[in-house]
């Protein structure tokens, strides 16, 4: 749609197009005709869409902090998702997992072996040496946020240890990677890059996402890739970055009964950090971690 210059923006802000997108627009244009891909209109998030987004992360971070303080050994995974529900829904906020596609709780918690998808249970206990990865969603008024956390219970072993610190690590590489005007691939080139250096591998058949109005949006953010490719990063953009970062082969397979958890094709380890991210003029901002 080709907008006049005093019409009123395309994104919804009530301001004139001249003083709102329309430069924004000629920049996008002239990658575009340089043959990039570039992201479609309705993925550009306004000043109102930001502020209900950062909202709704308050609460998920709320969510985070507050299993931080309480996981233990002896605790079953169920009892973190009574702790999720029941937060979020005091706060005014809705779980996001909560019933999306048939997902039965309110979190994922995904241990040890567990890539992400874990469904909590009241007989899965947490016990001494695992890890697991507590990934939280929350809509409110309609915006969605996504972060998750990895803890580690009691006494860990230094493998563990460090495939924890290195997922993590990979993560913010991937997260200071993300330039305005600069390209999706970057973020995977950099995940990957330190992963590889340490000796690990990075799942290939999931990654991250756009996140606003819906709790999965374009683009696909693959957490392996080839710098200066891929759809432009462009100001407005929220997305989530989140490597999961395998201890031995990137390969993983569902769980053949509950059609949900993904595990290491190997048994071996994985760990997987994630933020919600919205790009600026000047960088980047961290909504959800």
């Amino acid at each position: 749609m080709v907008l006049d210059r005093n019409e009123k923006c395309w994104c919804g802000s009530g301001v004139k197009y001249k003083k709102c997108h329309l430069e924004f627009d000629e920049k996008l244009e002239s990658f575009r005709r340089k043959g990039h891909l570039v992201p479609q209109r309705d993925i550009i998030k306004n000043s109102e869409d930001i502020e209900g987004i950062k909202k709704s992360a308050r609460i998920n971070d709320g969510v985070l902090d507050l299993v931080a303080s309480k996981i233990k050994a002896g605790m079953s995974t169920d009892d973190i998702d009574k702790l999720v529900y029941n937060y979020t829904v005091e706060q005014g906020g809705i779980p996001a997992p909560l019933n999306f596609e048939g997902f039965p709780k309110s979190v994922c918690t995904s241990i040890n072996n567990e890539v992400c998808h874990g469904i909590p249970d009241e007989s899965i206990i947490l016990k001494d040496g695992d890890i697991v990865n507590v990934d939280v969603s929350t809509i409110l008024n309609g915006y969605y946020s996504d972060a998750s956390r990895m803890f580690m219970i009691g006494e860990v072993n230094e493998q563990a240890k460090k495939l924890v610190t290195v997922a993590r690590e990979c993560m913010i590489k991937g997260i200071e990677a993300i330039k305005p005007w600069g390209f999706l691939g970057d973020i995977g080139a950099a995940c990957a890059e330190h992963a590889h250096k340490h000796g690990y591998n990075i799942v290939r058949a999931l990654g991250g996402h756009g996140i606003g109005r819906q709790f999965h949006e374009d683009p696909f953010v693959p957490h392996i890739g080839e710098k200066g490719t891929g759809m432009l990063l462009v100001p407005g953009m929220v997305l989530t970055v989140e490597p999961m970062v395998n201890e031995g082969t990137y390969d993983v397979f569902v769980d053949e009964v509950n059609e949900w958890t993904i595990y290491t094709a190997d048994d071996k380890l994985s760990a997987q950090w994630e933020h919600t991210v919205l790009i600026t003029e000047t960088g980047v901002e961290i909504l959800a971690k």
